[in-house]
Formats: structure tokens, C-alpha cells, sequence
């Protein structure tokens, strides 16, 4: 018998709507046949999924040999054995070595032998030695979190410190609450993308808006070193020197303030802190900006005329993506910054600018991780006490946001452990001992900085325990395997941390293959075996814990899933609705009003670092050092790479994505390979004829922690900067050459460096 069953893609994080047809068997027995987009759902347009190479897998995925299907337990020594990533149905998963082998085992040993060592070790070590890695967008995080809380870690790491957080923090700081970009083709006056590539890095309908803008008449403007697909529609491209952003933030806010193009009415009434923003940016004149950033100074002029607007007109859309998440020391002051560039122009809680996001009607995140009722002690453990991104600093953000209507940030997110410290922690350099990780849909080796430490932490910690699809480099350092139900086999169900009163998602249309489970599943089953009450887990599936948290919200599990979203409904300008007493509630800050202060000192000297010739004009110690001694603190490796080269090394981006890969997913897909199968690094046809090679050579990349090795393609991106692909394997490894030291990194949330990275450059 065949039947159609609605589902969802989980090959991006946007969870595409497909028809499933289901063959059911006489036993009961489920297998998905056909596979169908549904347009009656998000993104409502078959063009999207015309464009896109991922979602077809789902059919061939469900049931490929790359796929784990089994718990399996390592029977040998050796850890991260390397071999062929197929999966026998048998007893044994063979990687080419004696010592490098797991054995198949039942559900109840492996959830009761993990629960025995994380026990044992947490008697030994204390609660804390437990850290968790979480990924997506194919797992859910809530689950994982509350075994967390429960066991008693605040160690859960995911890599918020560069992406999301560090937005939703300086967002909270500056209105009282996250916000949510609009672009509308027949609303927003004009768009400015600031380090996205919405070309590359989206399907969905929101590229098909940034398409749509030219047509309407709608300026774009976009901030990017490299003139990606996007910038390449832009009507102003602002290519600016890396590491620069700050600089050209704040030239935009002064240039607003000086001419008067700010919307003065808006700041009059619902902005404080004015003067002594336009004492913060003075220095920022157009000259030194353009010098800095390495602009003319008409160009930065020219933005700031293009998103300004009469107060009654169309709003500018100002949106920003992860080239400004990894600036590390600048990225806070950046996001910071442009926050404020939205207020100037008048545009916060407005339609076509953006909005002010509502509180959720559903169960917040929050309360399914159960994060109150960490004690002082767990909160006290955290690895990273930094001044917001701890706990402390939820707490006193969270006086601010809970002002209106109960407002509560997420907070396992914007608490997380900092990386860096749990690295070391593992190898003993820490205040006490981590000792085992557990590992949910992320591939640290891959996708974390400084791969090198990332792989000797692997080395030191006494267990790992993997819940995952596929056998990925990290997943051949665990000790436990845990097969993960994926997309079809599973509900999805995305709620944005909690800050917003959207969620979307579907049901699973087909029983897990073989022994898969759900993730939630899995943890719940987990968190049984440690001693944890079924008071606790009530919900025995995710479809019962998503019935329940939908609840409040009066629509049903299959009412939901049919539609494949909630969302309330949308207010704005939510600053003039009354409180109690009948006055304009405001924001929901300290003061009632968007707030300028405190803006973060930008940290300078990094571009006198990256830019020797720029320390006069920062007033910093212009002594240049010599060549050899430049290249001081580089592995054996990285000195032997570039023995002849000047001591000035190149500008290193490290973060750029390619279609049809996901970071570090779907390389194994012999298709994709054959359509990208080298690891690429960009450059302008400048830089490659000063390091003197061919378009195609290959090209080794070094710095102080160490090298790789990618395949040269000319591109239209500054002179001397480099821009370097991630989510390969060895040997293309671009994290083995990042650095995510907690000392060097951004004060308040914990931001490392991966856009302006020096690097040293030799022909391989």
C-alpha cells in the first residue's frame, strides 16, 4: 500500500515542505519511494527547490551505505582511525586497522555503559567534567541542553561566539530585545547586506527578494571584500579592507550625525545617549575612514546617503551575516554599531526595516531546557566568564528584557562555554578536568578553530560519545556511536532559540531505518539510564514533547504540521502600545529607550597588526620588525613553508561557503564531489601573479598553528587578501590554521578571529 505523507528537507536550516510517498508493507514496514516538493508550504515556490542540488539526497540518503544504522561501541585502542566510511549491516564496522574497529551492540548496553562512565568520571571529576557540542541544523538542542542541566554541566559548546549571539546580545543591549530583519521589494526603501552572500549561502525566498529589488527600484548596497554574486547586483559595492568593519560602521554613524540625515524626531524621543555617541565617532571622519578601510571617501559618503530617508518614507534594511561574526576584538563594537545605524535612520520595530520580535506563545526554549533550575554552583563552573557571555551577564541582561511582557532570553545559548577552555581543560590546563564530550551533529576537527588542539583534546578525553548520521571525521574519535534518525525519519522543529513567536517545521513521514533513533529520543534514554526521572523526560517522543509546547498557542500537533508553521501576529513601532498607566510602554531597556551607550571600543591595533603601513595614521608604534622575526611562533611547519618570503604576510578570510556543500556536510556525495572536488582559495589575478603561480597550482597556507593546502582560483577580491574555503578534510583543513586563544578574544562574548588572519603563502 502506498500513502502521501507531508515532511520536511533538513539539509539547510529552513526545512523546506515535501509530499513523501510511503510504501507500507504488510509487516508495517516503511519505506519512502517518492519524494515530491510541496508548495502549499515553506518556501511556497517549486523555483526554490529548482535551484537547489540538496534535497533530492533525501530519497538515496535515507538508505545509503554512508549512513550509520546501528549503536556501535569501539572495541579497538586507537582512536580517529582513518579508512572508507561504509557501514556493513553486520556486527562490525571495519576501518582498515585491528585497533580502529566499533562492535554492534544493543540500545540498552550503549545508553547503559555511557550512563556508567559519565557517572563514574562525574564522581571523580564533579558534574562539569561533562561537555557537550552541538550542531545543525539536522538535531534538535533543547533536548541535549536539558540532559546538560540535569546531569549538572554548564559545558555545552556550539560556536555562538561567531555566529547568532554575538547579533541577539548587542541587539538585547541596545532595544531591550532581538530583532528580525524584513526585506520587502514593496516596503524597504533600501537594503543594505553587510558580510553576507545571500547568492551562495541561501535558497530561500529570501535571495529571491534581494533578486526582486532592482526591478522595484530598491537601491542595494553591499559591504563585502570580495565581490561575491551578491555584490555583484549591488548599486554600491563597498569593498573595504578586512578587519575594517568597525571603522566604517562608525564613519556611517558620523557622517549620518554631521549632515543630518538622521531621522532626528525618532532619536529625540526613543534614543539616549546621543552626545556621547557623536563624541565616540568624531575621530571617524570621512578621510580616516577611507584611509582605514581603504575606500574612497565618496563611496562611504554615498552610503550614507543611499539608507537615509525622510522619516515618513520607505525604511532601510539592514542586515548583516557572519563575515561580521568573526572579527573577533571588533566584532561586538561592529554589531554594536550598526544597532545604532538602525536607530538613527528610525528603522527599529518598523515594516520593511525590522522588527521587534514577540515573545513566544509556545513553550519558550528556555523552559524545555529546564536552565532555572541550574544551581549556583553548575552556573559557577562555566569554562568563559566573560562579561555578558556568562552568567552572570544574563542575569543582569535579562533585568533589562523582562521589563515588558516577561521578555526571557534563551539561556544555554548565550551562556555557552568558550571552546578554547574546554580544549584545555581536557588536556589538564584547566581548573579542573573535562573528561568526556558528547557530540550532536557537528564535526568539531572540521569546523572548530585551532584543529590541531581541537584533535589532542580528542586524544586526552577519557570518553566521547557520537550522535550522528554519517561516520565524520570526529566521529572517528568516539567511543560510542549513536545512529541519528534524519530528515523524513524524524520531526523538525525550529523556534529560533526562543526569541521570536515563529516556529516551523513537520512530523516525520517514515519510522527510523534499521535501529536510528531521534535524537530527543536517544538523550532522553540517556538521561533515564543516569538516574533522571521520567518527571523529567514526560514526553516519551518528540512529537509528544512538540504537542505539548505547542499547546499554549491552542493548535494542535497535526494542525501544525499540516501548515508546517506558527506565527503571531505581527505588531510594530511596539514602543507606543500602553502600559498599565496608559503611557507609551517603551523599550525594553534600563531607560524605556533604544540605548547608544555603552558602544564597545573598537580595538584598532589589529589593523596596524594586519597593516604595518596603516600604524602612523592609528598612532601606534610604527617600528617594523625584521622579516624572520615576523614570522615568530610559527609551527616547524609554517617556517619551513615560507623560508624565503617577506616578513609581511598576506590577509587571510576563512569562512567562505560553496554550493552544494553544507560547511562540513555532503562531501562524502560523489555527485558534489565531482562538481567541487578541490578545496579552493581566492584571489585577485594580482595577488596570484606576485606569489607567482598558475590559476589551478596548488598552494600551501601557514600560520603560527599550522598549514593546509588549497587549489588557487582567481577572483575579484582586494589585492593581498586571500579567501579560503572551509569544511574540508586533510589536508584542506582551514582550521588548522585559526586560533580561538580565550586571551586574544573579543572581551565580552568570546569572539575569535576567522576573517583577517596574517598568512604566509608558498607553491606547494
Amino acid at each position: 500500500m502506498r500513502v502521501t505523507r507531508k515532511s520536511n528537507c533538513a539539509y539547510c536550516g529552513y526545512y523546506c515542505g515535501f509530499d513523501c510517498e510511503i510504501e507500507v508493507e504488510q509487516d508495517g514496514h516503511e519505506r519512502l519511494v517518492g519524494l515530491q516538493p510541496d508548495t502549499s508550504r515553506y518556501p511556497y515556490a517549486e523555483r526554490i527547490f529548482k535551484s537547489c542540488r540538496r534535497w533530492r539526497l533525501n530519497l538515496s540518503d535515507i538508505d545509503s551505505p554512508r549512513r550509520l544504522n546501528y549503536p556501535l561501541k569501539r572495541i579497538g585502542a586507537t582512536r580517529g582511525q582513518l579508512g572508507r566510511c561504509g557501514l556493513e549491516v553486520g556486527s562490525k564496522l571495519a576501518l582498515g586497522a585491528d585497533d580502529g574497529q566499533w562492535q554492534r551492540i544493543s540500545w540498552s548496553q550503549a545508553l547503559a555503559e555511557i550512563a556508567q562512565r559519565f557517572d563514574q568520571l562525574r564522581q571523580r571529576y564533579g558534574a562539569a567534567t561533562l561537555a557537550s557540542a552541538i550542531g545543525g541544523p539536522h538535531a534538535s538542542f533543547w533536548p541535549l541542553h536539558r540532559l546538560m542541566t540535569l546531569f549538572g554541566s554548564p559545558n555545552n559548546m556550539g560556536i555562538g561566539q561567531i555566529c547568532w549571539n554575538i547579533r541577539i546580545l548587542m541587539d538585547a543591549q541596545t532595544y531591550g530585545w532581538p530583532i528580525e530583519v524584513e526585506i520587502d521589494p514593496q516596503v524597504s526603501g533600501q537594503v543594505l547586506l553587510w558580510g553576507t552572500n545571500p547568492a551562495v549561502s541561501d535558497n530561500s525566498e529570501f535571495w529571491r527578494r534581494i533578486l526582486a529589488l532592482r526591478p522595484a527600484g530598491v537601491p542595494l548596497i553591499v559591504v563585502d571584500p570580495r565581490q561575491t554574486q551578491t555584490a555583484k547586483r549591488a548599486d554600491l559595492h563597498l569593498q573595504l579592507r578586512p578587519g575594517s568593519d568597525v571603522v566604517l560602521a562608525l564613519a556611517l554613524i558620523r557622517e549620518l550625525l554631521e549632515q543630518g540625515l538622521y531621522d532626528q524626531s525618532f532619536v529625540e524621543r526613543w534614543c539616549l545617549g546621543l552626545a556621547e555617541l557623536r563624541a565616540m565617532v568624531a575621530p571617524y571622519t570621512l578621510d580616516r575612514a577611507s584611509l582605514l578601510c581603504d575606500l574612497p571617501a565618496a563611496q562611504i559618503a554615498e552610503a550614507a546617503r543611499l539608507i537615509a530617508h525622510a522619516p515618513d518614507a520607505h525604511p532601510t534594511a539592514l542586515l548583516t551575516g557572519r563575515g561580521i561574526d568573526e572579527l573577533g576584538p571588533n566584532t561586538a563594537p561592529t554589531h554594536k554599531a550598526i544597532s545604532i545605524l538602525r536607530a538613527l535612520l528610525g528603522d527599529v520595530d518598523k515594516a520593511g526595516g525590522c522588527a521587534i520580535m514577540d515573545t513566544s506563545d509556545f513553550t519558550e526554549e528556555l523552559d524545555l531546557e529546564y536552565s532555572e533550575r541550574m544551581s549556583p554552583e553548575c552556573k559557577a563552573a562555566q569554562l568563559g566568564h566573560n562579561s555578558i557571555q556568562s552568567y552572570a551577564g544574563y542575569e543582569q541582561m535579562r533585568t533589562q528584557t523582562s521589563k515588558i511582557e516577561g521578555k526571557r532570553l534563551p539561556m544555554r545559548y548565550l551562556t555557552s562555554a568558550h571552546p578554547n577552555l574546554v580544549w584545555r581543560a581536557a588536556l589538564g590546563q584547566g581548573p579542573y578536568r573535562v573528561s568526556a564530550l558528547l557530540i550532536e551533529a557537528t564535526n568539531p576537527l572540521l569546523t572548530y578553530a585551532d584543529a590541531n588542539l581541537v584533535e589532542r583534546a580528542f586524544a586526552a578525553l577519557d570518553t566521547i560519545v557520537c550522535l550522528e548520521q554519517r561516520l565524520s571525521h570526529s566521529a572517528q574519535f568516539a567511543d560510542y556511536l549513536l545512529p541519528a534518525a534524519g530528515a523524513i525519519e524524524r520531526p523538525l522543529w525550529q523556534m529560533h532559540g526562543g526569541v521570536s513567536n515563529f516556529c516551523y517545521g513537520g512530523a516525520r513521514a517514515v519510522k527510523p531505518y534499521y535501529e536510528r533513533k531521534c535524537d530527543y529520543e536517544i538523550l532522553r534514554g540517556l538521561g533515564l539510564a543516569l538516574g533522571q526521572s521520567e518527571a523529567d523526560w514526560p514526553d516519551v517522543s518528540l512529537d509528544e514533547a512538540i504537542e505539548r509546547a505547542l499547546a499554549p498557542t491552542g493548535m494542535s500537533y497535526q494542525q501544525w504540521s499540516e501548515v508546517g508553521m506558527y506565527y503571531g501576529s505581527g505588531r510594530y513601532a511596539k514602543q507606543e502600545l500602553p502600559d498599565a498607566q496608559g503611557s507609551p510602554r517603551g523599550f525594553a531597556t534600563a531607560s524605556g529607550k533604544i540605548e547608544f551607550t555603552p558602544l564597545p571600543q573598537p580595538d584598532l591595533g589589529l589593523l596596524g597588526k594586519l597593516y604595518p603601513e596603516l600604524e602612523d595614521s592609528l598612532g601606534l608604534f610604527t617600528g617594523r620588525a625584521e622579516d624572520e622575526s615576523c614570522k615568530e611562533g610559527l609551527s616547524e611547519a609554517g617556517r619551513e613553508a615560507c623560508p624565503g618570503l617577506p616578513g609581511r604576510p598576506y590577509i587571510l578570510l576563512t569562512g567562505a561557503r560553496m554550493q552544494p556543500f553544507w560547511a562540513s556536510s555532503f562531501h562524502d556525495v560523489p555527485a558534489f564531489q565531482a562538481e567541487h572536488p578541490q578545496a579552493l582559495v581566492q584571489m585577485s589575478a594580482a595577488t596570484l601573479a606576485e606569489i607567482g603561480v598558475a590559476e589551478g597550482a596548488q598552494l600551501r597556507l601557514s600560520t603560527a598553528k599550522g598549514s593546509a593546502v588549497f587549489t588557487t582560483q582567481v577572483a575579484a577580491i582586494k589585492d593581498g587578501v586571500l579567501s579560503a574555503e572551509y569544511g574540508w578534510p586533510d589536508p584542506a583543513n582551514i582550521n588548522r590554521l585559526t586560533s580561538a586563544d580565550y586571551e586574544d578574544c573579543e572581551p565580552q562574548i568570546g569572539s575569535w578571529i576567522y576573517d583577517g588572519l596574517p598568512v604566509w603563502v608558498e607553491p606547494v
